[in-house]
């Protein structure tokens, strides 16, 4: 009956330390460390649950450090305890093998996921706001200033907007109309 400590951040500007403190004090002598780790990819997670034995206990400084979403939390709860090991919650005080324990451990992730869910709508609802007063995303766009010459000299020799954008591979009018923008050429269009 070994105690076990699994402890995770997920940026490499966050630190291991006073969660590996709060385990040893636990008494995990045995320690899976994780940094920076994918939704998917938990090696050390796998290592960890592949390593535990019946009779055993896990430990993790917060529920959150274990599972990245509600289901994944509660298929763990489930697979630790189909296999005869506890599990403890250091910083949630939790002790997942009682019955009120394991209550308190589908709680307490349902509240971490909704949380989670809370984040990400007030995420996409300021990325809403912001593309609605004219913020721009991603990268800036890059011109090439080749092409912008090549489009003024059509444009000069007569050609139309629908062949510049055929003979040049640009694929909407508005780039050809920004283009001549730019060069500063006055478009006569009704």
């Amino acid at each position: 009956m070994a105690t076990i400590g699994y402890a995770r951040v997920s940026s490499r500007d966050q630190h291991l330390d006073m969660q590996l403190a709060a385990l040893r004090q636990k008494g995990c002598n045995t320690i899976f460390q994780e940094k920076v780790s994918g939704i998917r990819q938990r090696p050390e997670l796998e290592k960890c649950l592949s390593y535990l034995r019946d009779g055993d206990t896990l430990v993790v400084y917060k529920f959150d450090r274990l599972g990245r979403s509600l289901k994944n939390l509660l298929e763990i709860f489930e697979d630790l305890r189909n296999r005869g090991i506890a599990l403890i919650s250091v910083q949630d005080g939790i002790d997942g093998s009682s019955t009120t324990g394991r209550l308190m451990m589908t709680l307490m992730a349902a509240l971490a996921e909704f949380e989670r869910s809370v984040i990400a709508e007030r995420c996409s609802a300021g990325r809403r706001e912001a593309k609605l007063k004219g913020k721009r995303f991603g990268r800036t766009p890059g011109v090439d200033r080749n092409k912008i010459d090549a489009v003024s000299g059509l444009y000069k020799q007569g050609m139309t907007i629908v062949s510049i954008m055929q003979q040049l591979g640009i694929k909407s009018k508005s780039t050809v109309y920004r283009y001549l923008q730019m060069k500063g050429i006055k478009l006569n269009r009704k």
